[in-house]
């Protein structure tokens, strides 16, 4: 639409020029002093968020005159990016899009992205160590550049049943690890809980997580080698199949269907007592009573802190706009990505803020004091891991997930399951790299 107009006012303008007289071009940074410079922000996100962020337009449109922004609702991450792709083929991009990290990677290294560097170099407020790392480093290019702006992240973490705890006499804050929590899975299963714990399927996420807490890596370090059968890999998720088909001290409702039946499933065992706990998602705890099921942080691995993968979603300015255009979206992401929007969204949505300075907001003080999940997600935060960058486009990971459904479902030894995962997710990464 914003486009349209452009032209359209153009042609107004070349149609009140005589045929004979071609003005000068205006000077840079002053054709559109006396316009309001129209913003364009897509997003994919759920009704009750968009309420929210709507007002948040809403506030940055009446804090000034010079922007004005406008959301494009999208339908999800994937359509967002199959239209953007679209759109920038068509040169009428959005000035801002919020995207998952791997395409907003894609499209840098494809040079359809415009960089914050200068800006936040040019910006007195900005100050790196605002944000979490773990998230802001997702935006960051190996050549140094920034490509993308964090707005909010997402890590699973731990949820226990307090009934469970208090029948078994176990004290949550003592289980720091999965060998602490396997060490006392007898006592749940004596206070008549059929298991300790439910690690949620549907991929090998919460195995993955595991394997990071003992330092597993995905690739070499000269990014030629897929690893994810080394010994760190292979103790863990050997572990795991001991753990659900051995001992019985866990299980999964995975079926290898997509459904979300399974994760469903295995909240309702905590919640009707045939579970002590598992592990899931921040959003699972819109409903939950904290008297009946509270958080932890993830366990970590035997002496080794909890690493869990977490992931951000990026706000990217899109390369192809004007310069006014893309100050403008520079102005709106800042806004967007300030303490206050960022607390009014982690208090709705329950992920975590990518902002540490939500922490100053008197409103978010109060939230921390009755919501115990956004404490654990701003503790967990500190100490997370970045999958590494795929050149595969995904291919590694969806070897991985298979993996973990033969280990989880099946009770296929993890090393046969990890070796050939290893092997097929090579052939991929070959190619990648010999293109």
């Amino acid at each position: 639409m914003k486009k349209l107009l452009a032209a359209l006012l153009v042609l107004l303008f070349l149609a009140g020029c005589g045929s004979g007289n071609t003005p000068a071009p205006a000077p840079s940074g002053d054709s559109t002093s006396d316009q309001v410079v129209e913003i364009e922000f897509w997003l994919a996100q759920g009704n009750n968020v968009m309420d929210l962020v709507n007002k948040e337009i809403e506030d940055f449109n009446n804090s000034q005159t010079k922007y004005h922004v406008t959301a494009i609702q999208q339908e999800n991450y994937v359509k967002t990016f199959s239209n953007l792709q679209a759109a920038i083929a068509g040169k009428n991009a959005p000035d801002v899009v919020l995207l998952d990290t791997a395409p907003a990677r894609q499209l840098y290294e494809k040079g359809a992205l415009v960089t914050y560097d200068e800006f936040q170099k040019n910006d007195p407020d900005f100050n790196a160590d605002d944000f979490y790392a773990v998230y802001a480093d997702q935006g960051k290019h190996t050549d140094g550049a920034t490509f993308a702006r964090p707005w909010y992240g997402t890590i699973q973490i731990a949820y226990y049943s307090v009934k469970a705890f208090e029948d078994a006499g176990v004290d949550p804050d003592s289980i720091k690890s999965w060998q602490d929590l396997v060490a006392v899975a007898p006592k749940f299963q004596e206070a008549g809980y059929q298991f300790a714990w439910e690690p949620m399927g549907g991929d090998g996420k919460n195995l993955i997580d595991a394997a990071f807490a003992n330092g597993a890596k995905v690739l070499s370090d000269d990014g030629k080698t897929v690893t994810v059968n080394t010994p760190e890999w292979v103790e863990v998720w050997e572990s795991f199949r001991g753990w659900i088909h051995d001992d019985k001290y866990m299980q999964t409702h995975w079926n290898g269907i997509d459904d979300w039946v399974y994760w469903y499933d295995t909240i309702d065992d905590v919640i009707e007592g045939r579970s002590a706990g598992y592990t899931g998602s921040p959003v699972d705890s819109v409903d939950f009573d904290f008297d009946v099921i509270r958080p932890l942080e993830q366990f970590g691995w035997e002496g080794n802190v909890s690493m869990p993968w977490a992931q951000a979603l990026m706000l990217c300015m899109p390369a192809g706009n004007t310069p006014e255009e893309q100050q403008g979206a520079y102005e709106f992401i800042k806004f967007l990505t300030n303490p206050e929007n960022q607390a009014a969204y982690t208090m709705l949505t329950t992920y975590p803020a990518a902002n540490k300075r939500v922490t100053e907001v008197p409103e978010y003080q109060k939230f921390l004091e009755e919501n115990p999940v956004a404490r654990v997600l701003l503790a967990q935060s500190e100490h997370a891991s970045i999958y590494p960058v795929d050149p595969t486009g995904g291919r590694i990971l969806n070897e991985l997930n298979i993996a973990a459904e033969k280990i989880e479902i099946e009770g296929v030894s993890a090393q046969e399951a990890l070796d050939e995962a290893a092997a097929n997710a090579q052939i991929a990464l070959d190619e990648a790299l010999a293109q």
